[in-house]
């Protein structure tokens, strides 16, 4: 299946992540000369932007580490947070704005499963990927494939078109933050299992 191209990603940074939902997050990961797919619909993105978004890493300028943020879109920006866990985000922003990232915060796997359930032994079967630190053990996503071109099908983890359906996407606060916490940058599948976090919110 064929990946958004390098321009869907050369956007406002809010309209890449509610346009995410429902695209595809892939991972292949190659064994024993075989290559395996683990690949679920992204149910929850977030949006962080530049100077004028205090809970983005981007806010202060660039740093060695959040220097994905600053540079080509489509990238994957793939971090370690809280001592425990990674985080994968994609670049993306429009021309006007130095820097962006959207965060992939949920996931409904569609392929690969029992290999994620390896990687992520969870008896919970609606907490393998429901969250962004979930869904990275889940896909044994680590900062190797930090900077790693997304829109390149061939790459070891990309994002694809998925399967075209009507999703009714809805938007509310971000999470796990304590700025900027009123913009409404989260984008949500309310119809999926695998959403982080359930509240009620008004369909935009």
């Amino acid at each position: 299946m064929s990946c958004p191209p390098i321009s869907f990603y050369r956007r406002p940074t809010e309209v890449v992540a509610r346009d995410l939902v429902g695209k595809k997050l892939v991972r292949t990961i190659r064994e024993n000369g075989r290559i395996f797919r683990l690949a679920g619909t992204i149910v929850e993105t977030e949006a962080y932007g530049y100077s004028d978004d205090p809970a983005s890493h981007a806010c202060m300028g660039p740093t060695a580490r959040n220097r994905v943020m600053f540079g080509d879109v489509g990238r994957a920006y793939v971090y370690f947070t809280y001592g425990n866990h990674f985080c994968v985000n994609v670049s993306a922003r429009s021309s006007t704005i130095e820097a962006g990232a959207v965060l992939i915060r949920g996931l409904e796997p569609v392929e690969g499963i029992e290999i994620m359930k390896k990687l992520r032994p969870v008896d919970d079967a609606f907490s393998l990927t429901s969250g962004p630190g979930k869904l990275t053990q889940a896909l044994n996503i680590s900062s190797a494939l930090n900077g790693v071109d997304m829109t390149n099908p061939e790459s070891e983890l990309h994002i694809e078109f998925g399967i075209s359906k009507s999703i009714r996407i809805m938007a509310t606060p971000r999470i796990g933050i304590t700025r900027a916490v009123d913009r409404k940058w989260r984008f949500v599948d309310p119809a999926s299992p695998y959403v982080s976090r359930r509240i009620q919110i008004k369909a935009i």
